[in-house]
């Protein structure tokens, strides 16, 4: 394999400019450049990308931090990311941190060790005061994390708000709402606490399942369905993220309880799960692309240089009418 030296050399030039002309960077004349071209070209030289980079502090990667692509919202928003980093002229590099406790923490390292350009988490299990530690490229999705780090969310409150008029419109007594952890600050929450908002204003009786923390394995929504059975309650709506969603109707149906006329469902992200079940579930649908685009778009400007203050990019959702409500009765 050819090296600068063999290049310089058939150039008749020194090392330096072959680096000059790799860099783009220092005085090279047109004559000298084109010589070192055709150089590279009869060697079939191939330039070390990762260590030009390296050494001008750029890696040309970005990592996108996820507690696991398993789940369909992350394995949508990652497939996007990737599309529109691509266009940046960025690598992705797909962290997967769930199994491990101390994978957010690594991949950060490599953030300040320059592996990588920046990061976009969407992962909840490190402590807020570890970010606020790193002044480096980061955008948080879903999740405060300083007044330095941008953030890119949804309107929860408007998700939650939608969510419960689907099923007071459906005429809901008793619903059954799984609702995301307290442990973790997010922007997630005003979803939950505008639902039962609602729920409350219409005489609607709630039961509040609350998730456990950094769990994003199908088995546990499986077992989350069962629980709620085996507590006895008896509700005639469901609201909840995809997976539980689906995993409730079809613990559901296994009780010979029809979909929507003994009970009635509202999904949140509207992932493509939603559409591929039968009955396919009415959902608040979460923008999977922009909501790619909008932290690709930041995260490439903070790589370059650019500071933001509180930075926060609000997204709206809508609903998607599906065939586990009644839209009029």
């Amino acid at each position: 394999m050819a090296s600068i030296r063999d290049v310089a050399k058939r150039a008749n030039v020194g090392s330096t400019t072959v680096s000059r002309v790799l860099n783009n960077n220092g005085y090279v004349s047109a004559e000298t450049r084109e010589k070192v071209e055709e150089a590279m070209k009869e060697l079939n030289y191939v330039p070390n990308e990762l260590a030009r980079n390296l050494f001008h502090k750029k890696s040309g990667i970005i990592a996108v931090l996820v507690p696991s692509v398993a789940n369909p919202f992350f394995a949508e928003f990652v497939e996007h990311v990737e599309i529109e980093l691509y266009k940046y002229g960025y690598k992705t590099m797909i962290c997967n941190t769930a199994k491990e406790g101390n994978a957010e923490m690594e991949y950060l390292d490599m953030l300040n060790r320059h592996i990588v350009d920046g990061v976009i988490t969407g992962v909840h299990t490190l402590d807020v005061e570890e970010y606020r530690k790193i002044h480096k490229p980061i955008v948080a999705l879903d999740r405060y994390l300083g007044e330095d780090i941008p953030i890119v969310a949804v309107n929860h409150k408007r998700g939650g708000r939608l969510a419960a008029e689907a099923l007071v419109a459906s005429g809901c007594k008793n619903v059954l709402h799984f609702r995301g952890t307290l442990a973790v600050e997010s922007p997630y929450h005003e979803r939950h606490y505008e639902f039962e908002r609602i729920m409350k204003k219409n005489h609607v009786q709630t039961y509040a399942y609350e998730s456990e923390w950094n769990r994003f394995d199908s088995n546990y929504f499986i077992q989350a369905a069962k629980d709620v059975f085996s507590k006895g309650i008896e509700f005639d709506g469901v609201f909840g993220v995809d997976q539980f969603a689906i995993c409730c109707m079809n613990e559901l149906i296994r009780r010979n309880k029809k979909i929507p006329q003994d009970v009635k469902i509202v999904a949140y992200d509207g992932t493509y799960v939603t559409k591929i079940v039968e009955p396919q579930i009415t959902s608040v649908v979460q923008p999977m692309e922009e909501l790619a685009k909008e932290s690709v778009r930041l995260i490439a400007k903070l790589a370059n240089g650019k500071t933001y203050q509180n930075k926060k990019v609000l997204l709206d959702v809508k609903l998607r009418q599906g065939r586990t409500t009644i839209a009029d009765l």
